[in-house]
């Protein structure tokens, strides 16, 4: 026996229900697949490091050791009395430790140093020609001749990019380069981020270190390298 069809009005009604019904899976299927998107993207970026703020990739290293047993991060102001003391025990740390701790230098010039902000662009504008570290040097050595002038010091350190033997049209360059400013507030937001608030503020290891005297701090670094 051949059954009746349905009437017209039953076979709307199932037909309304087997659409929703797809839809629903159509959709269901779609959130899933889209939440196994999203999570998927979120896991491919992972979030960055505290040792990442410490050190960039364009991060200045003084020392390159074949192989690193620690490292040595400094938050500096060229123009700031405290840097500019402990900068010959740096050097005497870094002829020491240099082949087994790399020296890293970053910028937080402070606002109450009206120079600081010049500076750091000098040695990033001598930086980029390979002359960052002989820069560093020059500013600290001279640091009693121009620290607290209320004038700026630019043509000063310009002096300096000539006696290094700098190519002067691109320093000029590159000290006007908004590029280079941005370099040295990226480098102010690491510290920041990291809680530094005064200079010379140094990590070790990614460990911030609370100095009181030369032979602490050789102390430290010596620990560091076993």
């Amino acid at each position: 026996m051949v059954s009746n069809p349905a009437p017209p009005r039953d076979s709307a009604r199932l037909a309304r229900t087997i659409i929703w019904i797809l839809l629903a899976v159509t959709v269901a299927g779609g959130l899933a697949w889209y939440a196994m998107f999203t999570a998927g993207r979120q896991q491919a970026v992972p979030p960055v490091p505290g040792s990442e703020q410490l050190v960039r990739a364009d991060s200045h290293r003084l020392t390159t050791p074949s192989v690193e047993k620690a490292q040595l991060v400094e938050f500096l102001d060229f123009e700031c009395p405290s840097c500019g003391s402990i900068h010959p025990v740096v050097e005497e740390l870094k002829a020491e430790f240099g082949d087994r701790i790399t020296f890293v230098h970053r910028h937080f010039p402070l606002s109450m140093h009206p120079n600081s902000g010049q500076a750091a662009l000098a040695a990033e504008a001598a930086g980029q020609q390979g002359q960052y570290q002989q820069m560093a040097n020059r500013l600290f050595e001279t640091q009693p001749q121009w620290a607290g002038s209320q004038q700026s010091q630019a043509p000063l350190f310009r002096t300096y990019a000539e006696e290094l033997g700098l190519d002067l049209a691109l320093y000029d360059a590159a000290v006007a380069d908004q590029r280079t400013e941005e370099r040295v507030l990226a480098d102010i937001a690491d510290g920041k981020a990291l809680g530094v608030s005064g200079t010379p503020t140094f990590f070790l290891n990614g460990e911030k270190l609370t100095l009181t005297t030369k032979a602490d701090f050789r102390q430290k670094l010596a620990d560091a390298v076993g």
